[in-house]
Parts: structure tokens; C-alpha cells; sequence
């Protein structure tokens, strides 16, 4: 009988059971696919040769997380980290260029060069304080409080109608904007704002991470040091209720709140299950992967050589995209994120060829197919790009939870990203992974620090466990063997 349980092979259970097995104990981790990874998978969608990231695609947590550092993931990957973070393409071949450098990107940005600086600098700078502030409980008292302060004091900025007061033209406010509706919000608010500055501040500092090979390498990764340290993973089988599983003495979900409340319903007090059963889910994405014939030939050259690109216009446009997506509606201009991995990484694609990745923002439990929405805004900031299309493969909000059910009805954060949810995320507590159930944990993006793919929910749940149910208090070390 194994000492820990795992349920759910996704980025945080996995971290999970590697810090687990690292602590000496015996674990196993079910899996409902055959294949592991949860949103951080990679498959030939379209045609045969094309590999495409089911849904994360680029990773600006992979070099940031506590987690991935501590375990040492550029170690043990190759993470390619173009020197052009993202770009943000508008109208007339003009863009918006957020470089690694933050020097170059001041240039390029003319006369808001400095209120650029002014915003992101000091937080970049900081970066690493920044993650760990972003990264852990927001009740917890901060380890840096000074670096907390500039964050909170530009959130209250750009989360407020005094966002544009900083800037003079539209593309720096267009860049903000385009980062800040990562989150899937209406802006603007506090939570887009807090997304925009921590994203932005890595961004400029380690830079957002390509997995060579696709995201399914860095599950690959967790996945070989569980098993090199007794772990077991079993796939193919979905737990419905915890009499299913053996005999242990935790068990970890890496599920939504609303399923731990259906799987351990009688195991949780009433009082719990209301709270799980108010947590709330946000909007949805809608996803289109593309086969290409070639690279995308945006209007503005330099953002060719982009990882990451926000399509959607100016900051008013954006703006006006979330609303609408808030509102129940889907935007007839809308927000596009977009990938291009094999820009970088020739393993995606046959030579010559490149895969596109892309989503767009939608209401909640949407059935209706982007792909012609999202074509349509891509070209429009780069012509001809219909023409390149080989093949694609479209998941509509429905789709998403089909393939993953904790993205309930399209959410892939697991539970709207509200400030007030990222506080109780999904009950007020000073340990929100372990429930009032003896052995119990929850370890999903319905935990903190929320969505994202950095580990960090899993081993904060396992690092809990390993105290309450084990009487470990010291947190294993994870880094390579040759470490």
C-alpha cells in the first residue's frame, strides 16, 4: 500500500508526488488519460509531424517558480528563451516590442520609453521577490515588503481608470493590456493589473521559457524523477470516489473544487462542501492550433522573432473584447493569445513548415467554433496568413472541459482569478490545501497561488501533508542527482 495517493497527473500533481517521493515515501499517482500532463501536453493535432501544445505553450513561471528552481527544470530540459518576449502587433505595421532588455524596449517606445521603465523596472529587477510574492498565499505576510509595496502601488494604478495617465501614445497602454488579459478578466481591475506587473517584471527579467520538444517535456521531467524515486503512475484509470483508491494515508487532488466536493463528498463536512460548491469559475478559451506552410508573415517584421504575441488592437480594443466576453457575448474583435514555437524549436514541424498556436477568450461552457474568428484577427496583422494554412484542429469551451474537466466549462484557471478568490482560493484558510477531511488534500490551480503551470499549488500541498500526515517538517531536497 503506498504511503501517499496523487489524483491527477497534470504539472501540480505531479510536483506533488516528486516532492513526496523525494521525502522517502512510497506514492502513486492516477491518471484519467492515457497520457500524462493534464494541460501541459503535446500531440499531433493536425497533421502528422506537427506537434502542438494541447494547452500551455510557452511558460514565463518555468524559470521563475520556486518549484521548477528548486527542482532545477533548466537542468533538465532545454528551455529556449527568445530575446523578444512577446510583441504586440497593431495597425499599419506598427508593434509593440517587449525585449528582454528592457533598455532596448524603452527605446523602441520613444517618448513612454521611461514611464516603461519607471513601471516594470524596479519589479524586474526584483523579479525573483516578485515571484515569490505572486507565487505564494496572498494572506501571508510578505517576506518583501518593499517590493510588495512598488507592486501594489502600480497594481492600484493600472487596475484603475488612472492606467492611462503614465502614457502619452497607445502602444505602450496597448502592450499592459494585451499581458493583462492573461487572466481572463474584465479591465480594469485589480487582478488583471497584478497579472499584467508579474508576468511583465519576467518578461524583462529571465524572459518567458519555449520547452524544447513541447510543454509535454516538462511533464516528462516530473514525471522520470518520480519514477527514479519509487514513484508509480497509472494511467487510464478516473477516481470517482476516494473508496476507489488503496488504502494510504494522504491523498493529494489535483482536481477542481468541484470535484474533490463530488469525489470525497461524504468524507467533507457540510460546511466545506457549501464553500466548494460557492467557489466560482470565470470565462473560458477557445483554442485553434494551425499547420502552416510557413512562418506568419506579420506586418511588422521583428515580431516575427516573438515567442508570444497579444492580437487584439489597442488597449481600448482589448478592453472592449474582455467586456464583452464578461457580458456573455462573444467579441466580434477579439483578444487573440498566440504562440509560435517552432520559430524556435525545430523539433514541432517538418522542415520548412511551423505549427501556430492560439486562443481566444469566450463565455463560459461556449460551443461555438474560433477558428474563423481568430484567422480573421491574425490576418489582419499579418496578410496573406490564411494562405499558409495546412490543416487545424479547434477545441470550442466545451471541447477544453471535455479534454480536461478542471477547466469547468472552458475555465483553465481552475476557478475565476478574482482578487477575491485568489485570496480564498477555495476557502479562507492559513493552509487552503489541506481539508477538514483526515488525510485529505487538494493540490489543483483551485489552490495557491492559482492558474498557471509552476508546481507550486502541488508542493505546497505535499508540503503540507508531509507535516500533518508524517511529521516531515523539513522539505526534501529536489534538484538533479549530479547536484
Amino acid at each position: 500500500m503506498p504511503d501517499a495517493i496523487v489524483v491527477g497527473a497534470g504539472p501540480n500533481g505531479l510536483a506533488a508526488a516528486v516532492t513526496l517521493a523525494r521525502a522517502g515515501l512510497s506514492v502513486q499517482v492516477y491518471e484519467r488519460n492515457e497520457t500524462i500532463g493534464g494541460g501541459s501536453r503535446t500531440a499531433e493535432l493536425t497533421l502528422p509531424g506537427f506537434h502542438h501544445d494541447i494547452c500551455s505553450a510557452v511558460h514565463p513561471m518555468a524559470l521563475a517558480s520556486g518549484f521548477f528552481r528548486r527542482f532545477g527544470l533548466d537542468r533538465r530540459i532545454d528551455l529556449i528563451v527568445p530575446e523578444l518576449s512577446y510583441a504586440h502587433p497593431l495597425d499599419h505595421g506598427r508593434a509593440g516590442l517587449a525585449w528582454r532588455d528592457i533598455d532596448r524596449t524603452a527605446a523602441d517606445l520613444g517618448r513612454d520609453g521611461a514611464a516603461w521603465k519607471q513601471l516594470f523596472g524596479p519589479l524586474a529587477a526584483r523579479a525573483d521577490e516578485v515571484a515569490q510574492f505572486t507565487g505564494s498565499q496572498l494572506l501571508q505576510a510578505p517576506r518583501h515588503p518593499i517590493t510588495v509595496a512598488r507592486f501594489g502601488l502600480r497594481a492600484l494604478e493600472q487596475g484603475s481608470p488612472a492606467w492611462n495617465l503614465r502614457f502619452r501614445d497607445a502602444t505602450a497602454p496597448a502592450m499592459v493590456s494585451g499581458i493583462a488579459a492573461h487572466s481572463i478578466r474584465p479591465m480594469p481591475s485589480l487582478a488583471t493589473a497584478g497579472a499584467a506587473l508579474a508576468l511583465g517584471a519576467h518578461a524583462h527579467a529571465r524572459g518567458w521559457a519555449i520547452p524544447r520538444g513541447g510543454s509535454q517535456s516538462i511533464v516528462e521531467a516530473l514525471a522520470d524523477d518520480l519514477r527514479a524515486h519509487g514513484g508509480e503512475i497509472i494511467t487510464g484509470t478516473e477516481v470517482r470516489t476516494l473508496g476507489e483508491l488503496p488504502v494510504s494515508r494522504a491523498v493529494l487532488f489535483d482536481v477542481s473544487a468541484r470535484a474533490l466536493g463530488r469525489i470525497a463528498g461524504s468524507r467533507l463536512p457540510a460546511g466545506y462542501l457549501r464553500a466548494l460548491e460557492r467557489f466560482r469559475y470565470g470565462n473560458a478559451v477557445a483554442k485553434v492550433d494551425f499547420a502552416l506552410s510557413g512562418p506568419v508573415p506579420w506586418a511588422n517584421a521583428d515580431a516575427r522573432e516573438a515567442g508570444t504575441l497579444h492580437v487584439g488592437g489597442t488597449r481600448e480594443e482589448i478592453a472592449a473584447a474582455e467586456a464583452a466576453v464578461a457580458a456573455g457575448r462573444h467579441s466580434d474583435n477579439p483578444y487573440v493569445l498566440v504562440a509560435q514555437p517552432s520559430t524556435f524549436d525545430d523539433t514541432r514541424a517538418p522542415a520548412g513548415k511551423h505549427v501556430l498556436w492560439a486562443y481566444t477568450h469566450v463565455p463560459r461552457d461556449s460551443g461555438i467554433d474560433q477558428t474563423e474568428a481568430i484567422t480573421r484577427q491574425i490576418e489582419r496583422f499579418a496578410p496573406g496568413f490564411r494562405d499558409l494554412i495546412l490543416g487545424t484542429s479547434s477545441l470550442t469551451a466545451r471541447d477544453m472541459e471535455n479534454h480536461n474537466p478542471n477547466y469547468v466549462g472552458g475555465d483553465i484557471a481552475a476557478g475565476a482569478p478574482s482578487l477575491a478568490q485568489l485570496a480564498v482560493r477555495p476557502v479562507l484558510s492559513n493552509d487552503p490545501w489541506r481539508t477538514p477531511a483526515s488525510g485529505v488534500y487538494l493540490c489543483s490551480s483551485s489552490t495557491p497561488p492559482g492558474p498557471g503551470v509552476h508546481g507550486l499549488a502541488g508542493a505546497y500541498a505535499a508540503r503540507s501533508a508531509l507535516r500533518h500526515e508524517f511529521g516531515i517538517t523539513r522539505l526534501p531536497q529536489l534538484a538533479p542527482r549530479e547536484d
